[in-house]
């Protein structure tokens, strides 16, 4: 028996073809979960080819084309929701593409847990926090 404490469970699925650091990205993950409060559960991150977005983010949200990050909340049976990133999208934003994916994970994940930005200061909490876990501004 360990004595660790509980830790959530981060799930990467990558199907698609830009080079990225799973073990980072986990790690990215699961120190956000723990600093927000969560110390149980399963997350799912996904990274999606744009096809994949592009279909996703027109059968969930009715809008055309591909997105950058996508959020479905579960929160049932440990199950804290799925974050879908089109890394092919981020690469767009950002010369940096490793930095947007992190920034798009932990906004993702942010969204799973409540935050919104619609108006200005819950978007500027959320930002708040997107840095504090990431080193990037947004």
């Amino acid at each position: 028996m360990s004595d660790d404490p509980p830790s959530p469970r981060v799930l990467l699925s990558n199907r698609q073809g830009l080079a990225i650091d799973a073990e980072d990205l986990q790690t990215l993950a699961t120190e956000s979960l723990l600093a927000e409060g969560v110390a149980d559960g399963e997350l799912s991150v996904s990274l999606v080819t744009r096809e994949e977005m592009a279909d996703l983010h027109e059968r969930y949200m009715g809008e055309p084309g591909p997105t950058d990050v996508l959020s479905f909340p579960q929160n049932e049976d440990g199950l804290l929701g799925d974050v879908v990133i089109c890394p092919g999208v981020a690469s767009e934003q950002n010369p940096d593409t490793g930095a947007e994916i992190r920034l798009l994970l932990v906004h993702g994940i942010l969204h799973l847990l409540g935050y919104d930005h619609q108006d200005e200061e819950d978007r500027m909490k959320m930002w708040a926090r997107q840095e504090r876990y990431t080193g990037v501004r947004a």
